[in-house]
């Protein structure tokens, strides 16, 4: 049964929170690039992508704005977000699989 989640965990677990990591940091990079006018929502590619995104973190960012205080114009909510998935994807799992 060991092998088992060892496998689950190589070939499962850890591919689908490394492309959460690429999601959250896709979004945050595009989201400030619409926000310093860089790249606009008229380009149909950056406004798919954008809320392809932001409906994918947007489920697990809520939790953690809800808690987090507000600092003005700046949302710690996707560091943090990336905190807790590093945290699992390189401890909590691979430690539970064990």
């Amino acid at each position: 049964m060991s092998g088992f989640l060892m496998a689950v965990n190589g070939f499962f677990i850890q591919p689908i929170l490394t492309l959460l990591i690429w999601i959250i940091f896709i979004n945050v990079i595009l989201s400030w690039l619409v926000q310093f006018d860089i790249v606009n929502l008229r380009n149909r590619f950056v406004a798919t992508v954008l809320r392809v995104t932001d409906d994918l973190t947007r489920p697990l960012l809520a939790p953690i704005r809800r808690v987090l205080p507000n600092l003005g114009g700046v949302d710690f909510a996707p560091f943090a977000l990336l905190l807790i998935v590093y945290f699992v994807k390189n401890w909590l799992a691979p430690t539970l699989l064990r």
